[in-house]
């Protein structure tokens, strides 16, 4: 008797969530060789919103900050963001997983987790000012992420 495929619980949840993804992009350098990046676009991460609040994946040098942050769901996380001069991309609908014959050849890293949240319909980007343009450069209604809204730096 064969078991028919179900999706792990957690991607069901996932879908069933209506998450939304906003990219952060900021210009903090913390490591020397991230000044050699565009002042403004030195690193960015995302921040998913459900209908249960706000999750962020941050990934640091060394590790990867996973954090469900303590607030109201109708807060308005991105406009925070902003308001403390990040630069903020979304909303976006997370992306489907995509079947791919090679495993992935680039090295984690701030982009690529990004990327990785935003699924197939990710523009390819090394830097964060490449995502950043990427994004914008995508037409409305593009794929199945929405580009919803620009907040730049006050």
């Amino acid at each position: 008797m064969t078991v028919p495929f179900r999706r792990p619980a957690h991607r069901r949840a996932a879908a069933e969530a209506e998450q939304r993804a906003y990219v952060v992009f900021g210009g903090q350098a913390d490591l020397l060789w991230l000044r050699l990046l565009r002042p403004g676009f030195r690193h960015c991460f995302a921040a998913l919103a459900d209908a249960a609040g706000w999750t962020v994946l941050d990934p640091l040098s060394g590790r990867l900050v996973v954090a469900r942050l303590d607030l109201p769901p109708e807060s308005d996380l991105p406009e925070f963001y902003a308001r403390a001069g990040f630069t903020v991309l979304g909303p976006f609908l997370p992306g489907e997983p995509r079947w791919s014959a090679l495993p992935p050849l680039l090295p984690m890293s701030c982009v690529a987790l990004c990327r990785a949240v935003l699924g197939a319909a990710a523009p390819f980007a090394l830097t964060p000012f490449g995502l950043y343009r990427g994004l914008r450069a995508r037409p409305r209604g593009h794929s199945s992420n929405n580009l919803g809204f620009i907040r730049k730096k006050s």
